[in-house]
């Protein structure tokens, strides 16, 4: 980090990013549940004509990198695609990992998906001392219809950019599992060629592909994506504690530890909890890599409708 690095957090708080378009199909949704480690049998998100088929709840978060085409794109390209941030100066975009994830539902996506816009928030750039923590937020919603869809939290760490004297922003919540055994375990036995698979659903960065990038970043090979764990943990905890139904997914969030190499296991351990809101069901869970006993994912916790909320509203 250059001697002069300083944030103008006035400026960049608060920004509003251009608006994007993006599109999907159900083809994108095929290829996201495979990719994410739906096993063959579970058929209501691998088989378009399916009678419950429709979207993993998780799939828009593809769209926070994927634009309104089918090509690949260049991260760099897209990571930009909005212009400067306001306030902040140059730094080393390989430096960056994905520290932290929520997703909320506002209303479930069509099932046929369709086009859409996004639009991003910086709700905060933090110092916090070994690095800097870039909070946003990026809601989706209907091109024509203008329904709010979702709405996605990012928190990006940037390793070595910290020690500038900003704010140390907000204390996060803590959501540790019970000292009891899980209510439910699933393994996410990753293939070699995982995270190949994934970026097909349009983050292309190169870490996750490029083997003699990987170790230049400090990796000795290219890592799984985050949002890849991130995603089986949401079918996972949808399958054991909501019925397996789309519709009663509220929301998730969870810190990204450790990485995960492809072809390792992860191991995800669900645990249900109390909450107050009587017409939800929330559920703490973690992933641990099991060949080397660490934690990829953290601090999760989802809320699940207790029934569909198409019910609900009738």
């Amino acid at each position: 980090m250059p001697k002069s690095f300083t944030v103008d957090t006035d400026k960049a708080s608060g920004y509003n990013y251009p608006a994007e378009r993006t599109a999907c199909t159900r083809r994108d949704f095929l290829l996201y549940a495979i990719s994410v480690g739906v096993p063959e049998d579970d058929l209501k998100w691998l088989y378009e004509l399916d009678i419950d088929f429709g979207p993993l709840p998780t799939y828009p978060l593809c769209l926070l990198l994927k634009t309104d085409d089918w090509d690949v794109n260049s991260f760099m390209e897209r990571w930009n695609s909005g212009g400067d941030l306001p306030g902040m100066p140059p730094y080393d975009f390989n430096k960056i990992v994905h520290g932290e994830q929520t997703f909320e539902v506002i209303n479930p996506l069509p099932e046929e998906g369709g086009a859409f816009k996004t639009v991003k928030t910086c709700l905060g750039v933090y110092d916090k001392g070994s690095g800097m923590l870039i909070d946003s937020a990026v809601d989706l919603y209907g091109e024509d219809d203008g329904v709010h869809y979702c709405r996605m939290g990012q928190k990006m760490f940037v390793r070595g950019y910290g020690g500038w004297g900003g704010p140390k922003g907000p204390k996060t919540i803590t959501y540790a599992p019970p000292n009891r055994a899980p209510d439910a375990v699933d393994d996410f036995e990753t293939k070699p060629n995982q995270a190949l698979l994934y970026r097909l659903c349009g983050d292309f960065n190169p870490l996750h592909a490029d083997v003699s990038l990987a170790p230049t970043v400090g990796y000795p090979r290219p890592i799984l994506h985050g949002l890849c764990s991130y995603g089986k943990s949401a079918h996972s905890i949808l399958k054991h504690f909501g019925g397996n139904d789309r519709l009663r997914f509220k929301s998730m969030e969870a810190r990204f530890a450790q990485p995960v190499f492809p072809g390792e296991t992860v191991e995800i351990s669900m645990w249900q909890t109390p909450i107050d809101d009587p017409k939800l069901i929330a559920v703490t869970f973690q992933a641990r890599v099991k060949e080397r006993d660490v934690l990829a994912l953290t601090n999760g916790y989802v809320t699940l409708y207790k029934t569909d909320i198409s019910d609900s509203k009738l």
